[in-house]
């Protein structure tokens, strides 16, 4: 009897032995996917609360009688090896989502980049312009004719005393210059502006259109105002001035009738300043917006303003 008892107990240490040593196993691959699951979570959720594993498992399933049943060993390694292959499957979709941010980052970063292109070379010369050149033959654009109104109590103020210079042939040009007085404040406003432009009395048409610019920001003639601003300072011989009104045209306000000149315009005044990188930035810019309705005289146009800033053939 003594020698059946030693033998079932030597029997039942040789049968501890694996299961203890598969335990010590789970042990270590449960500490690592702990490690793991806490890494993925601290990138899931940043500064958050993480999720808590859920540790009550599906019941078990009612074996057929005379079958042996799983060992609580056997369970708890399916478990482990099921939550691996989530932890597995988790991790790559956190890399494929990072992945695709940076690539959207990335392309935000490209856009940032063109505007600040053509934006750069303006802010950086408005108080640095450069020595009067021969004015640009201007083209203006005719104001539609009014509708007839009663006369307005009032006409429109003239130009502001301190633009008007003392010599009295000036005060005799400005002075010749019609004021409209058809009742429309905003469009008499626009026209007599339009009329200092044309005389080539170009302070005092300055002085009106950025006077209309700000009092009637909404109106249909705004497009036209302040491509006007940018010409009457490129005409007196101040380029980097006017590369800041034609610039302001077109990013505020890219679909006005006016914002396909500016453009044109920026690139003139721009390859004024001797910045012909950034000028030909402009008129490739102007082909991606308006290339494709813009009219045949203005295509020609800036075809020359390429020619004449050097730009690369495309």
């Amino acid at each position: 009897m003594r020698r059946l008892l030693i033998t079932l107990c030597l029997m039942s240490g040789v049968a501890a032995g694996p299961v203890m040593a598969q335990s010590d196993v789970i042990d270590l691959r449960v500490g690592k996917l702990e490690k793991e699951m806490k890494a993925v979570q601290r990138k899931v959720f940043p500064g958050g609360a993480a999720l808590e594993p859920e540790l009550g498992g599906q019941p078990a399933a009612i074996l057929p009688a005379g079958t042996v049943g799983s060992t609580p060993i056997s369970d708890l390694t399916a478990r482990v090896d099921a939550l691996e292959s989530q932890l597995k499957s988790m991790t790559g979709q956190v890399e494929q989502n990072g992945f695709k941010l940076k690539k959207l980052e990335e392309a935000i970063k490209g856009v940032d980049g063109r505007l600040k292109a053509i934006e750069s070379p303006v802010a950086a010369d408005v108080d640095a312009d450069s020595a009067p050149t021969a004015a640009i033959t201007p083209k203006p654009v005719a104001p539609k004719p009014a509708a007839l109104a009663k006369p307005a109590a009032a006409k429109p103020a003239a130009v502001s005393p301190t633009t008007v210079k003392t010599d009295p042939a000036r005060k005799a040009a400005i002075t010749a210059v019609e004021i409209p007085a058809t009742g429309d404040a905003a469009e008499d406003a626009y026209t007599y502006g339009f009329r200092l432009y044309a005389a080539k009395l170009y302070p005092e048409a300055q002085s009106k259109f950025k006077e209309f610019i700000t009092k009637y920001p909404g109106h249909k003639r705004i497009s036209y105002a302040q491509n006007l601003l940018g010409r009457a300072y490129l005409d007196e011989g101040k380029p980097a001035l006017a590369s800041v009104a034609l610039y302001d045209n077109y990013t505020k306000n890219p679909r006005g009738e006016r914002a396909p000149e500016s453009l044109y315009w920026l690139g003139i005044s721009l390859t004024k300043l001797r910045k012909l990188p950034d000028a030909c930035k402009v008129y490739t810019q102007f082909d991606e917006d308006y290339g494709a309705k813009a009219s045949s005289e203005l295509k020609a146009r800036v075809a020359k303003g390429k020619t004449d800033a050097k730009c690369a053939a495309n």
